[in-house]
């Protein structure tokens, strides 16, 4: 139960980086957090799902496995610019790209295969 506790700490403070720094994510630090603290401390997972503009769309992320359009669109334009950051400073190094522009296509295909919200 303590290893959930901390997994749930340590993904709510990486997402809490992502409030000041617009290039680094959130919502999946917090779902991290969210789906940690539920087998930890449903409390603390219920405070999460009730914080304005990030919480319900966990919570309904995690209830149902969908997704706005609103957000996939955010997500895939994050990744596009988290695509011209790596190349940006590893332009000289192919193995930094291909891994970088790796992870990001296999991100970038998680979300766009994800369901839409029933309403949309």
């Amino acid at each position: 139960m303590w290893i959930w506790r901390a997994v749930g700490v340590v993904a709510f403070a990486l997402g809490a980086i992502g409030l000041a720094l617009p290039v680094w994510p959130t919502t999946i630090f917090w779902i991290v957090a969210a789906l940690a603290f539920a087998k930890s401390n449903p409390s603390w997972a219920d405070w999460i799902y009730r914080q304005p503009g990030v919480g319900p769309a966990i919570k309904t992320f995690l209830e149902t496995g969908a997704m706005a359009r609103e957000a996939k669109i955010a997500a895939v334009c994050s990744m596009g610019l988290a695509a011209l950051i790596v190349t940006a400073f590893a332009y000289h190094k192919p193995w930094v790209l291909g891994s970088g522009f790796g992870l990001i296509a296999v991100g970038a295909v998680y979300v766009i295969t994800r369901k839409p919200l029933r309403d949309e």
